[in-house]
C-alpha cells in the first residue's frame, strides 16, 4: 500500500492532527463500549449482585472521564484552529498565480504571461498565492498531497496559499460536483527547485506579459477615460479615483469604512462598482459583469497593480 505523499509545509501537521483526533475518538469509543460490555456481563439478570446503591457511587468517575474527554477535544480544536490560521494567513512577498476554473478545466495564468491548462508549476520553499475564480459554476481546487482544498466561486476571488518542500508531480482535482464531466476536471501540480523553475519559465516565456495585455484591455474598455493611470496621466470627463499606487493602499469609502485595495477589491470594483463607493466620488461607474471575462480581469488587475504612484501625487500631503 502506498501512503499519500506529504508535499506541503503543513501536510504532516495536518496528518498528525487527524491521527490525534482519530486516536482520542477511538479511546472514548473503547471506554464507552468497554464499560457497557462490563456492566452487561457483571450485572446480568441472574448475577445476584445488589443494584440498590449504584446511583450514589458513580458521579466522581463520570465527572472525571467527561472532563478529560472535553479537555482532549478542546485541545484538538485549539490546535486545528491555529493550524488553519497559519495555513491561510497572507504571506509577505508571495509568488502570485491566477487560476481560472471552467467546465471542465483549470486555466493557469502566470505573472510573466505563461499559460497552462490543467497543469500548475511552482518552486520549492517559496510562498505561492493562488488567486482562484470561476467563469461558470462553483468548483473546488483540491490537492490531496498538500492537504488543501478551496472553493472556487464565480464572480469572486478566493486566495489559497501553498508552500512545498518536496519536488515532484502531484494530482489536482475538482472536489465539487460541477457537471456531467466533473470527473475529468483533473490536472497536475509540479513542484520544482528554484533554478529548474526559472528555467521552466524561460523556456515557456510568452511574447508579452499580463501587464502589457492588461494595458491593451484597459484602453479597449475605455477605463482611461475616467481613471488616471501611469501612462495617460490625466482623467477624462468623469471624475474617478486615480489608479496610480492604488494596489495594497487603503481606500476610504463613502460609508466611512476603509478597505485595502487588494486583488479581490479591484476585481469586485470592476464587476460590482456600486457595492463599495469611494469617498468623495459619485457612483457613476457602470458594471462590467458579463462584459469582461475572468481571463481579461486577470490581465487588467495585473496592469493596475503595476501602476506606481506618480511623483506629483506621492508628494501631495
Amino acid at each position: 500500500m502506498t501512503l499519500l505523499p506529504a508535499a506541503s509545509a503543513y501536510a504532516r501537521e495536518v496528518d498528525w492532527l487527524l491521527v490525534s483526533l482519530l486516536g482520542i475518538s477511538l479511546l472514548v469509543l473503547a471506554l464507552v463500549l468497554g464499560l457497557m460490555a462490563v456492566y452487561v456481563v457483571r450485572y446480568r439478570y441472574d448475577s445476584g449482585l445488589d443494584r440498590g446503591a449504584l446511583a450514589t457511587k458513580t458521579w466522581r468517575i463520570e465527572v472525571a472521564w467527561t472532563a478529560a474527554t472535553l479537555l482532549g477535544f478542546f485541545g484538538l480544536f485549539i490546535w486545528g484552529a491555529n493550524l488553519f490560521v497559519r495555513m491561510y494567513q497572507p504571506k509577505s512577498d508571495p509568488l502570485t498565480i491566477n487560476v481560472i476554473a471552467k467546465q471542465w478545466m483549470w486555466k493557469i495564468e502566470y505573472p510573466g504571461g505563461q499559460r497552462e491548462i490543467n497543469a500548475l508549476h511552482i518552486p520549492t520553499d517559496r510562498d505561492v498565492q493562488l488567486l482562484l475564480t470561476s467563469e461558470d459554476v462553483i468548483h473546488d481546487f483540491g490537492v490531496p498531497a498538500f492537504r488543501v482544498k478551496r472553493d472556487v466561486l464565480p464572480g469572486r476571488y478566493e486566495a489559497l496559499w501553498l508552500r512545498s518542500d518536496r519536488p515532484g508531480t502531484y494530482h489536482l482535482f475538482c472536489d465539487q460536483f460541477c457537471g456531467t464531466d466533473h470527473a475529468s476536471m483533473v490536472g497536475t501540480v509540479t513542484v520544482m527547485s528554484g533554478p529548474d523553475y526559472q528555467k521552466w519559465l524561460e523556456s515557456n516565456g510568452a511574447s508579452v506579459g499580463l501587464v502589457v495585455e492588461g494595458h491593451t484591455l484597459f484602453i479597449k474598455y475605455g477605463c482611461g477615460g475616467c481613471h488616471q493611470n501611469g501612462l495617460s496621466g490625466g482623467g477624462g470627463t468623469v471624475r474617478a479615483p486615480s489608479l496610480n499606487g492604488l494596489y495594497n493602499s487603503p481606500v476610504p469609502l463613502s460609508d466611512g469604512s476603509t478597505v485595502i485595495a487588494d486583488d479581490r477589491y479591484i476585481h469586485d470594483s470592476i464587476l460590482y462598482p456600486q457595492q463599495q463607493i469611494v469617498a468623495s466620488y459619485a457612483p457613476v461607474m457602470p458594471s462590467f459583469n458579463g462584459v469582461i471575462s475572468e481571463e481579461e480581469l486577470v490581465k487588467i488587475i495585473a496592469y493596475v497593480k503595476s501602476l506606481a504612484p506618480r511623483v506629483a501625487e506621492a508628494s501631495t500631503p
